[in-house]
């Protein structure tokens, strides 16, 4: 599992996000304290808290492909991406 926090703070932002994890084909999904929500759902997102950072889980089991991820997600990234066996 490979977590980031990320901030989406527009509308443009959103659409964009939801663009990036729909390329790929592992889930990702997307929290808040109490939330989670699939990161692939724009209705999904939009019942979020967006005033504050949320925590991305993307659960891959190919490195490449998760590596690719999260360097496309770095422009909404507000914290380090770590990853998890």
């Amino acid at each position: 599992m490979y977590t980031a926090s990320i901030l989406l703070s527009s509308i443009e932002a959103v659409k964009k996000f939801v663009t990036l994890t729909n390329r790929y084909d592992f889930p990702i999904s997307l929290s808040t304290d109490r939330y989670d929500v699939d990161a692939k759902s724009i209705m999904g997102i939009f019942s979020l808290d967006l005033s504050k950072p949320l925590r991305v889980e993307a659960h891959s089991e190919d490195p490449e492909r998760a590596e690719d991820f999260l360097r496309r997600l770095q422009p909404f990234c507000v914290e380090q991406v770590s990853s998890q066996p």
